[in-house]
């Protein structure tokens, strides 16, 4: 039997992706941390997302992910809601993840589609079983991540089925080619059971999805004083003022979704003072400098509050 726990909040709106913060030797900077989560704030985040694959999830002990849940949201406070990212091939191991995160204080788990490598996938009977059981093991809403990162590839139509059938499943955040689209028969299909029509990608289809009906997205963390203002007028109404400040940010945007990936919100945040240290975990690498130069250039000329908030 699925819970039946009613929701008791729809979340909405312009939600960042927090790094994890290491130092240069490959370690947990707990202190950085805090800082980088108290800057994503402060430039006007609604929400959180941690342990996302911007975070380097994929890089983390288990240990270290409890560590970080448990700083992080205790950090937070509820200043903002959490959404913890519990992605893992096995249904038992996500449902206790969520399960600890639920305990933690997370507002909502955000989870991809069962696979592992190039080839391993599930088809549809095992996803639909595989969020049954998560769900069936916490009583805050789930996020399916669909992601070109699972290599799984489902149907709107499978996704708004879903949604009908498993209480906690509520929002989606659809980040593939032709997203609006794909969110534009969700929400036909869906109807009420859709709670949450999400954009992703690091806002490169922000403006589409918005049209298409997303109420809010996941975002890159290094300048949420450009996105959220953008989310907040479109979902006011305010279409015109949404697309000027989309134009005006969106060469930062398309810079680091095609140019740096995960590495441009840290580089950003060291540049600021925000963090002592914009490390990845190898084998990534450091940003070429000239790749950063122009990310740096193009935040500067946008006055962007993460190259300031530190002094």
């Amino acid at each position: 039997m699925n819970r039946t726990t009613p929701i008791k909040r729809r979340y909405a709106g312009a939600f960042s992706v927090a790094p994890t913060i290491f130092t240069e030797e490959g370690e947990l900077d707990l202190d950085g941390q805090k800082r980088c989560v108290d800057f994503i704030i402060d430039a006007g985040a609604d929400g959180l997302c941690i342990l996302a694959n911007y975070s380097e999830q994929f890089s983390l002990t288990d240990d270290e992910r409890a560590r970080l849940t448990t700083t992080i949201l205790d950090h937070v406070a509820g200043r903002v809601p959490v959404i913890v990212t519990t992605t893992h091939f096995s249904p038992a191991i996500c449902a206790a993840r969520s399960r600890a995160a639920q305990a933690a204080g997370a507002a909502m788990v955000m989870i991809m589609p069962p696979y592992h490598g190039a080839t391993i996938r599930c088809g549809e009977a095992a996803i639909e079983h595989f969020f049954e059981e998560v769900s069936n093991a916490i009583d805050i809403p789930i996020m399916y991540q669909d992601a070109p990162m699972s290599g799984t590839s489902v149907s709107a139509a499978f996704l708004a089925r879903l949604a009908h059938k498993i209480d906690n499943l509520r929002y989606f955040k659809i980040e593939v080619p032709q997203s609006a689209a794909k969110l534009r028969e969700l929400i036909e299909l869906g109807g009420d059971a859709i709670e949450g029509p999400w954009d992703g990608e690091e806002a490169i289809t922000l403006l589409a999805d918005l049209d298409a009906g997303a109420t809010g997205s996941i975002l890159g963390g290094g300048y949420p004083d450009g996105l959220q203002p953008i989310l907040k007028a479109y979902l006011a109404g305010n279409r015109d003022e949404a697309a000027a400040g989309y134009a005006r940010w969106l060469p930062l945007i398309n810079y680091e979704n095609r140019q740096c990936g995960l590495i441009a919100c840290k580089a950003l945040m060291k540049e600021g003072g925000v963090i002592a240290s914009d490390a990845v975990r190898r084998p990534l690498v450091p940003l070429h400098p000239a790749t950063r130069a122009g990310l740096i250039e193009i935040a500067r000329r946008l006055d962007a509050q993460v190259l300031r908030w530190a002094h």
